[in-house]
């Protein structure tokens, strides 16, 4: 069966999506997603961040609105990589700490699905949760796992 690859990246921002502190980030938001479901490779991705000043509690995660998911599916590992480090969803990733709290645990977390599963937000914290307590395995997995299995 052919497989692809999940990803989960779990953030915390600095301020609400309403707040000056991160409008910039909210501002290019559309860009940055709209780019990754152009790039080639790009399967699917859960929408679910609401506008500034608004919530979504579907991607609510422990309570904490401040807790924003991102969840992709891909074909594989360079589509991935391309779009993270290829494109300018890097500059934005550089900046990272401008619009988010540095977590004092794991926050990404990457597993093979099979073709055509779109995995939901409960199935990708339970792998980011397998992934921190268990440390990287076939079934959840980081960047560094990963080129190791390449």
């Amino acid at each position: 069966m052919k497989m692809q690859l999940a990803e989960l990246n779990v953030a915390r921002l600095v301020a609400p999506t309403d707040d000056p502190r991160v409008r910039e980030f909210m501002d290019n938001l559309d860009l940055i997603n709209s780019l990754g479901r152009r790039m080639p490779g790009f399967v699917w991705m859960m929408d679910g961040l609401a506008p500034p000043g608004e919530e979504n509690p579907d991607i609510e995660i422990a309570g904490d609105p401040l807790l924003v998911p991102n969840l992709t599916v891909w074909e594989d590992a360079r589509s991935l990589e391309r779009f993270v480090w290829g494109t300018v969803h890097r500059k934005f990733y550089d900046r990272r700490a401008e619009w988010f709290d540095a977590l004092d645990e794991m926050h990404l977390v990457m597993w093979w699905v099979p073709k055509g599963h779109r995995p939901t937000l409960a199935e990708g914290l339970e792998r980011l949760d397998m992934r921190r307590r268990l440390g990287d395995s076939e079934d959840a997995f980081g960047w560094d796992w990963l080129k190791g299995t390449a």
